[in-house]
């Protein structure tokens, strides 16, 4: 499994490698924007994490330009930000998953296997429902109306929606049925919100239902 690890700060980084690598990872530590985008274009990474406040680029940036290329290895954030609105910008670039540092690196590990675990599990297949189709091996979603990219995390989502129609589930039985309870009821109802205005921005004939804290993927009547 071939981690790219991009943190300014070399001690972290140092450490952080060693702990990886003694999981069982392989891993390419860089420590500015630039270094981990020229690494990204010229190597192929099973996961990149990325730490938002780096020099040269910062790693939205990075992101952005992984995005634009049509690069969609799976990516986890690293930020010292918490509020709702910087989580939401990581993810509206096409970041997977996101962690506040200081972080504990059994936490780390976790989320980095379960994203790979995931991308394994939801890649491969095309589910088609009213006007729109997901293509989960390029995460391309599109309706007769336009198309846009969605992050793994969402392709995810998204692929348990289409095979539930119509069920109503809470963001906590989500988390457990999507990601094996590794994230948290506040996360899944983040993503299904993004979700929810991606939908709307293809127009899309099925739609996000909300009924008393609970969601399901309808069709619009």
């Amino acid at each position: 499994m071939k981690i790219l690890y991009a943190e300014d700060e070399k001690q972290l980084s140092v450490a952080v490698t060693e702990i990886l690598k003694m999981e069982g990872f392989t891993v390419t530590p860089v420590y500015d924007g630039r270094e981990a985008l020229n690494a990204i274009n010229n190597d192929y990474f099973d996961a990149v994490v990325l730490d938002i406040m780096m020099p040269v680029m910062d790693g939205i940036e990075v992101l952005k330009e992984m995005r634009r290329s049509g690069n969609h290895t799976s990516v986890l954030m690293l930020t010292a930000k918490t509020t709702v609105d910087d989580r939401i910008k990581g993810l509206s670039e096409g970041a997977d998953d996101y962690l506040a540092k200081p972080f504990a690196m059994k936490e780390l590990v976790a989320r980095l296997r379960s994203l790979m675990r995931r991308q394994n599990d939801y890649r491969y297949s095309v589910l088609k429902i009213a006007n729109i189709e997901l293509n989960s091996n390029t995460c391309e979603l599109k309706s007769d109306k336009g198309s846009l990219r969605l992050n793994n995390t969402e392709a995810e989502l998204l692929t348990f929606l289409i095979r539930n129609i119509n069920t109503y589930y809470s963001a906590e039985e989500i988390n457990t049925q999507v990601w094996n309870g590794n994230e948290s009821a506040e996360k899944a109802e983040l993503y299904i919100f993004y979700l929810k205005n991606k939908l709307i921005q293809i127009h899309s004939k099925v739609i996000i239902l909300i009924n008393e804290n609970q969601y399901a993927l309808g069709e619009v009547t």
